[in-house]
């Protein structure tokens, strides 16, 4: 039987499911050019939505694989400066000194956690997860009017999940370690972007997409329920006193957002279902009776 030369299939799907960009884009740290990765339309199957309001996909037989995550933050491969799309632009003069300097710092921060990145190459999951690693830290730059600390809790939700799938992938290599880091960074920034947003002293309500996934913005509630969500799966369990503290502060905020809800057809169904049911997770932990 005669055996005919294939393409490797990973590199034969790579191509469908993304494109360079035409036009280069200029840094506006370090000046590099360079052109972006973008994924296709129409290579995506949507699965079930996590209660972290993660949307799985479905492999489709043509294409594969594909994590819409992988794409969203934009990367200089020179400098690693890193931003989402939106934002990328968008520095003032001591932002970019800031971002400048630290420069080394950041590239050697990520390389001990992910290993050497090429981002002029099309990217996987490991080059997805870095860049959410990398703009963590290139955010701590930003000024209060681009909601750092929220963007931050972002990129380090968004990273938790590229390293849960990269753990399945790739078991052994303590990428399920470094996922529980990343929520665990996700659960303190989700909770101080809630408190500094009830305060005024950085708004992130006024982004225009609150994520946290790629496939539908909930909106300022979503932030309120996913910091509830942190906290009960993620939060520090060794004070028993200042445990069930915060997880009384996050019933509290999820119940004006169940509250809300039930009055309001604007609400997005699927996010007042899985509050209900995070209050009652709560409740269950902190021992209390059905009605407060």
């Amino acid at each position: 039987m005669v055996h005919y030369y294939q393409k490797p299939e990973t590199d034969d799907k790579k191509k469908k499911i993304t494109y360079m960009s035409t036009e280069q884009i200029r840094c506006p740290v370090c000046d590099h050019p360079f052109k972006t990765e973008i994924l296709f339309g129409g290579r995506l199957n949507a699965g079930d939505l996590t209660d972290e309001l993660h949307r799985r996909y479905i492999p489709l037989k043509a294409y594969g694989e594909v994590h819409p995550l992988v794409y969203e933050v934009m990367v200089c491969p020179s400098c690693f400066y890193a931003a989402y799309k939106n934002d990328f632009a968008v520095l003032k003069p001591k932002e970019v000194s800031g971002i400048s300097d630290a420069e080394s710092e950041r590239i050697q921060a990520m390389e001990r956690v992910f290993g050497p990145v090429d981002f002029n190459e099309p990217r996987d999951l490991v080059e997805g997860a870095a860049s959410y690693y990398l703009a963590m830290l290139c955010y701590e730059h930003q000024n209060k009017d681009m909601a750092p600390t929220f963007k931050q809790g972002l990129s380090a939700l968004r990273a938790a999940w590229l390293c849960t799938e990269l753990n399945a992938k790739r078991p052994g290599e303590n990428f399920d370690y470094v996922a529980q880091i990343f929520y665990r960074k996700a659960r303190f920034l989700y909770r101080r972007a809630v408190e500094l947003e009830q305060t005024g002293k950085e708004r992130f309500s006024v982004q225009k997409n609150l994520g946290p996934d790629t496939d539908k913005s909930y909106g300022y509630d979503g932030v309120i329920y996913l910091s509830g969500v942190l906290e009960l799966k993620y939060g520090p369990k060794d004070d028993e006193a200042k445990r069930a503290e915060d997880l009384e502060t996050s019933k509290r905020n999820v119940a004006k957002l169940f509250g809300l809800g039930k009055s309001s057809k604007s609400k997005p169904g699927p996010l007042l279902d899985k509050a209900r049911d995070l209050y009652d997770q709560i409740k269950v932990e902190l021992h209390q009776e059905d009605d407060d």
